[in-house]
């Protein structure tokens, strides 16, 4: 097989004004970003009834690959091949881990989104709006202080900091500002990755411009020096804030290989965010199509976790069929085998072994009220003996698994699995339901993610952080959902831990409130809300070539 950017390079696309047709967007509503992108304008499309809605997510990912963006791609193209009128909506790669270590994310092989390199450097320019409209408030923030300080912020107290889309660990502390008194007042700072923002959060779930608008203004930017909290309409930020994210909150839409139409909107993180696209995207896919098909970021403890409890909550949404992804190779590393021993031939036991991930997975999402698919992602190497392991493993809890060929054939290669979940997702999710009340307190929520999903056997908030939760409560935010930021490579907060860890101590470090958002950040473990770069970033293997292409992206 040619290298992903080679296969995107042979892709015969169609112009993005005939996708927007076949998938019943008007004229009217497309604003085209060059010959195969547009921004979709919502308040131009018809007021359909819904269609059914396919979360696809994973097992825990590991070095191996798991391929859920992938999946998804190769699914929505399955469902065209079978006669079903469908939408995909995916999240927006981010720059961090296009040159970090993870690359891009526009799917893989025959199953990727269009035009692949641009999906993946710079797009529509959401994430740069998205930094300047963050570091704005910053900025004003600044600029407030040293003109008299009219709100009494107390600069030991400001919590908002800035945001660069670019692992940087030099920047997850720093002081300033520096060099005298025309600079204003020195104070310690940071930066978060643009992905992490609450900006990012807001924008993938606010319903339109109005409600924008009021989430900005909702932030709270910092305490007073009688410890009340400032926010963002107090600095008179929120409006200028949102007429740079005017176009932001439009969604973008591109095509699959197969000239399939996608929407690819926000890009929240789901180790450090909520991870999953932007509501507008997703509701208006819904009204467009019979199926629509999403991922939430990262493995199922994570993404589909934060999926249900916060942005089906907050939008209303529910799925009717759950995907979950595995492959051979990242269940033989589950399993106890390297990486550069994934390769050495059959190893049955170490898939069995392994096999308490997947099993993990299944038990936690039918939790929820739904038993996922099993989409067995299939790399050139894995044996039959293999396979009817994670078949057999499957079985033992009551889900189909299908192997899935999308990877190499494209669409073509998932048709089974596109018949099974358009079944089930016409059958419906009857007995779906969130993991916890929202009137549950905080810090119980916190211990329910902790206990039910990841299985610890403790779960450590230590007395400042309860009442930080309790202040929260008596503010107004007691019904708010939590977003756990924890390493995704684990059910337990140590990444090495693989395989299906239980009776593990979940470490509170910290709690942050995301009033715009709508939701409660607890940063579990050694998590980093800025991420680094890795010994050997994919930066280094990305380059053009005598021709002016683009080569090393993947």
């Amino acid at each position: 097989m040619p290298t992903d950017i080679e296969i995107a390079r042979q892709a015969t696309l169609i112009p993005i004004t005939d996708v927007a047709k076949n998938a019943g967007i008007p004229d009217d509503a497309l604003i085209p970003y060059g010959k195969y992108k547009a921004k979709v304008d919502t308040a131009q499309l018809p007021d359909n009834p819904n269609g059914k809605l396919i979360l696809v997510t994973a097992i825990n990912p590991t070095p191996a690959g798991e391929g859920k963006t992938t999946t998804s791609v190769g699914l929505s193209d399955a469902l065209h091949r079978i006669g079903k009128k469908t939408m995909l909506c995916l999240r927006e790669p981010s720059l961090g881990p296009c040159f970090g270590m993870k690359g891009g994310g526009a799917g893989g092989g025959k199953s990727q989104v269009m035009p692949m390199d641009e999906i993946n450097l710079h797009f529509t320019g959401d994430f740069h709006a998205i930094t300047s409209a963050h570091n704005l408030l910053s900025a004003m923030i600044d600029n407030s202080i040293y003109w008299g300080n009219p709100n009494d912020i107390d600069v030991r107290r400001v919590t908002w900091k800035r945001v660069l889309d670019m692992n940087d660990r030099a920047l997850r502390q720093i002081v300033g500002p520096l060099g005298g008194i025309a600079n204003g007042f020195p104070r310690e700072s940071g930066f978060d990755i643009t992905v992490a923002s609450e900006i990012m959060a807001i924008l993938c779930l606010a319903s339109d411009l109005a409600d924008l608008q009021k989430r900005l203004g909702d932030i709270i930017i910092g305490y007073t020096r009688k410890k009340e909290p400032v926010y963002c309409r107090d600095i008179k930020a929120d409006s200028a804030m949102t007429v740079l994210l005017k176009d932001a909150i439009l969604p973008n839409l591109v095509q699959t290989l197969e000239n399939r139409p996608a929407f690819l909107h926000g890009g929240p993180f789901a180790n450090i965010a909520h991870g999953c696209n932007s509501v507008i995207a997703t509701k208006t896919a819904l009204k467009m199509a019979d199926y629509t098909v999403t991922e939430a970021g990262f493995g199922a403890d994570l993404g589909a976790e934060k999926f249900m409890d916060i942005k089906c909550r907050l939008a209303g949404l529910k799925p009717n069929a759950i995907v979950l992804v595995a492959t051979v190779r990242s269940l033989k590393m589950n399993g106890g085998v390297p990486k550069n021993e994934l390769t050495k031939g059959e190893n049955v036991e170490a898939v069995r072994a392994g096999s308490v991930n997947l099993k993990r997975h299944i038990e936690n999402l039918k939790k929820f009220g739904i038993t996922p698919t099993i989409a067995i992602n299939h790399f050139y190497l894995d044996t039959d003996a293999e396979i009817a392991v994670i078949e057999e493993m499957a079985a033992e809890y009551g889900a189909d698994a299908v192997v899935c060929k999308h990877w190499a054939e494209g669409g073509a290669g998932a048709e089974e699995l596109a018949r099974i979940v358009a079944a089930k997702a016409d059958a419906g999710a009857r007995d779906f339901d969130q993991l916890y009340p929202s009137d549950m307190p905080l810090a119980d929520k916190i211990t329910t993610v902790a206990t039910e999903i990841y299985r610890a056997g403790e779960v450590s908030i230590s007395p400042a952080i309860r009442k930080q939760l309790k202040q929260w409560e008596e503010m107004g935010y007691a019904n708010y959902p939590v977003c756990m930021a924890k390493t995704q490579y684990s059910f337990s907060t140590d990444p090495t831990a693989l395989g299906a860890p239980e009776d593990h101590v979940v470490e509170i470090n910290e709690v942050r409130l995301s009033a715009g958002a709508g939701f409660i950040v607890a940063i579990a473990g050694g998590i980093m809300t800025m991420p680094g770069l890795p010994k050997v970033p994919s930066a280094e293997n990305i380059y053009l070539d005598e021709n002016g292409q683009i080569e090393g992206l993947f």
